[in-house]
């Protein structure tokens, strides 16, 4: 049976988990057809994944939040950068929201016009397909 040896310092461990809902939405965005480019950098750019559908190109912002709580206030931590869409999903949970991205500094989760998704991937593109 595989054992797991590494020992992770606690700000690796994190960037892991972070990372691995990247892959997730990657994995469902290719899983429903469309191209998934992952940018090398992505520091000013604030583009975690690129998605396409042959003719339209997205940006878009992978976040996390620790909170179970769907009123959970989330920040702009992208600033101005050209973004499409913010993708959250909550490690605390079973579920995500799909938001535009907002130039106010702070936002509620589940305000009215963003949308939640179940963190499977049929309800998550139809999520992403009614925003």
């Amino acid at each position: 049976m595989p054992v797991k040896n590494a020992n992770r310092t606690a700000p690796a461990n994190q960037y892991y988990k972070n990372t691995s809902f990247e892959t997730l939405a990657a994995s469902w965005f290719t899983y429903d057809g469309w191209e998934v480019f992952v940018p090398v950098i992505d520091h000013d750019m604030k583009t975690d994944l690129l998605v396409s559908d042959g003719v339209n190109f997205y940006r878009i912002q992978i976040k996390t939040v620790e909170s179970a709580d769907e009123s959970h206030l989330v920040e702009n931590k992208w600033g101005d950068a050209k973004i499409d869409y913010v993708i959250y999903f909550s490690k605390s949970a079973n579920w995500g929201y799909i938001s535009k991205p907002f130039k106010k500094r702070r936002k509620r989760l589940n305000s009215p016009d963003n949308i939640k998704f179940h963190q499977h991937h049929k309800p998550f593109i139809k999520a992403f397909n009614l925003i």
